[in-house]
């Protein structure tokens, strides 16, 4: 009976990841990624369907910890929170968004595979997907300010698109960049002072 060489698999993400990086996903050698990983073609095939399949394995951690982020935002119960703490969601301050970053940076090549090279696979509107689904999460918590008589701004649904487009096109781009940690961490304070959420919805 045959052993699975398990050594495989992190060798053939590593190349596949590489590739990926490079060239995106339409131009991406599956010859060249299994070359670079040592392994043969049929190794992939016993793995994965396709380049695509190989694709999805790459970004699968990123994909599913952006997936977690969005659904802590989404699935909340607004009767167990306090007025204090509803406004608190409105508060950005530098460490908040650093927060962010960090969530990201052990990720980030990944991520930028997610948004710049996945043209041709079904992550091709990730991007936008994603700002669609944080759109939902911020409406939620709009109305909910608005309705507690928290915030005077009147703000509609495709306005609130276009605000949270731009606030996450913010903390995608310095990853696109190439920016450090250090870079990261003076874009912050630029960016705490571009966007100012309470004073975007009148918070009272």
């Amino acid at each position: 009976m045959s052993v699975r060489d398990t050594s495989i698999d992190p060798r053939l993400l590593k190349s596949a990841r590489e590739e990926f990086i490079a060239n995106g996903f339409i131009k991406a050698d599956l010859k060249r990624i299994c070359e670079n990983a040592g392994v043969t073609t049929g190794a992939v095939y016993k793995r994965y369907k396709g380049k695509e399949e190989l694709f999805q394995a790459v970004v699968k951690d990123a994909a599913d910890k952006m997936d977690s982020f969005i659904k802590l935002r989404t699935e909340i119960d607004f009767a167990g929170m306090s007025d204090d703490q509803i406004r608190s969601t409105w508060i950005m301050d530098e460490e908040y968004v650093l927060n962010m970053f960090r969530m990201i940076w052990g990720f980030r090549k990944d991520l930028v595979i997610l948004l710049e090279k996945s043209s041709g696979t079904s992550y091709e509107n990730y991007e936008h997907d994603f700002a669609l689904r944080m759109t939902e999460a911020y409406m939620q918590y709009y109305l909910e300010t608005k309705k507690r008589g928290l915030a005077k701004a009147d703000i509609s649904e495709a306005q609130m698109h276009v605000l949270c487009t731009s606030f996450w096109t913010s903390i995608y781009e310095p990853f696109i960049h190439k920016m450090t940690w250090k870079e990261i961490e003076e874009h912050c304070g630029v960016m705490c002072r571009f966007f100012n959420w309470t004073e975007a919805i009148g918070l009272l």
